[in-house]
C-alpha cells in the first residue's frame, strides 16, 4: 500500500485576527474574549492507493480537495485520523510553489530539484530533458517572474514528472497550457502510471478524469461522498451536477 488515509479530519479556525491587529489580539486572548469559529475542511475521509493507481479527486469549489493534498504532502496535519505515505513525493499544488521569481529558469530547476531531495548530479543529468520537455530552451536565463502562466505550468510539470517520483500529486496543473502541451502531459502521466507511480490528480474536467484515472474520490463540503471506480463515480457526479443545475433553473 502506497498511501493509506484513515478517518482524517481537518479543522480551520477563523476569526477577526487580521482586522483587530496584534495588540488587540493579545489583549483579547489574555481576557479570553477572542472570538473564533471553526470550519471543518475535511470530515472523516478514508481511502487507500496502490502502485500504479491514478486517483482523480473531484468536487465543487470548497469541497476540500486542495486541503486533502496538503495533508498527504505533510504541509498540514489532521486533528483526527492518520496518513501513511510510502515513497518519494513530487507535489505540484500551486502554480508558483517552490519557485523564486528573481532566479532564472535554470537556477529554479536546481532549486526545485534540491527541495525535492535530489542531488546536483541527478539534476545535471535531468536538466536538458526538463528544459526540452517544458519547451523553454530559449528562455533558460530568463527570470521566473517574467514567464507566462503557461510557461510556469510547463516548467513545474516537467520538473515534477521527470524526476522519477514514487508518488505524484497534481492540483489543477493540466488546466493551464495550450492543447498540444495538455496532450503531451496526459501521455506523460499515462507513462508514469505504467511505470508504477501512484498519482493523485485534482481536476474540474470530468472527461479528463475519465480518461486518466482508474479511481475517483468525490468530496463535498469536506465530506467523502464516494470512493471507487472512476467511471461509476463520474456518472453519479455528473447526474448530481445536472440535478443541481436544474434546481437553479427552476428558482
Amino acid at each position: 500500500m502506497v498511501i493509506d488515509v484513515k478517518n482524517i479530519t481537518v479543522v480551520y479556525k477563523t476569526g477577526d485576527f487580521r482586522q483587530i491587529g496584534l495588540k488587540e489580539f493579545v489583549v483579547r486572548k489574555i481576557k479570553k474574549n477572542l472570538k473564533t469559529t471553526q470550519f471543518v475542511a475535511l470530515d472523516n475521509v478514508s481511502f487507500s492507493l496502490e502502485n500504479g493507481d491514478l486517483l482523480g479527486i473531484i468536487g465543487t469549489n470548497g469541497a476540500g480537495k486542495s486541503t486533502l493534498l496538503k495533508v498527504i504532502t505533510g504541509i498540514m496535519h489532521p486533528v483526527k485520523g492518520s496518513v501513511k505515505v510510502n515513497g518519494k513525493v513530487a507535489a505540484l499544488l500551486e502554480l508558483g510553489s517552490g519557485f523564486d521569481g528573481d532566479l532564472t529558469i535554470k537556477e529554479n530547476i536546481y532549486l526545485r530539484g534540491a527541495m525535492l531531495g535530489y542531488t546536483k548530479e541527478f539534476i545535471n543529468k535531468k536538466y536538458p530533458e526538463i528544459l526540452e520537455y517544458s519547451e523553454l530552451e530559449e528562455y533558460e536565463d530568463r527570470a521566473y517572474k517574467q514567464l507566462s502562466s503557461g510557461m510556469k505550468s510547463r516548467l513545474a510539470f516537467a520538473i515534477s514528472c521527470l524526476v522519477e517520483p514514487d508518488i505524484l500529486i497534481l492540483d489543477e496543473v493540466l488546466s493551464v497550457g495550450d492543447g498540444a502541451f495538455k496532450r503531451k502531459s496526459e501521455n506523460t502521466m499515462m507513462e508514469i502510471i505504467k511505470n508504477g507511480c501512484c498519482t493523485l490528480f485534482v481536476s474540474h474536467s470530468i472527461p479528463q478524469i475519465r480518461k486518466l484515472c482508474n479511481k475517483v474520490l468525490w468530496l463535498d463540503k469536506g465530506k467523502q461522498i464516494a470512493f471507487g471506480d472512476a467511471n461509476t463515480i463520474c456518472d453519479k457526479y455528473e447526474r448530481y451536477l445536472e440535478t443541481v443545475a436544474n434546481m437553479k433553473k427552476k428558482k
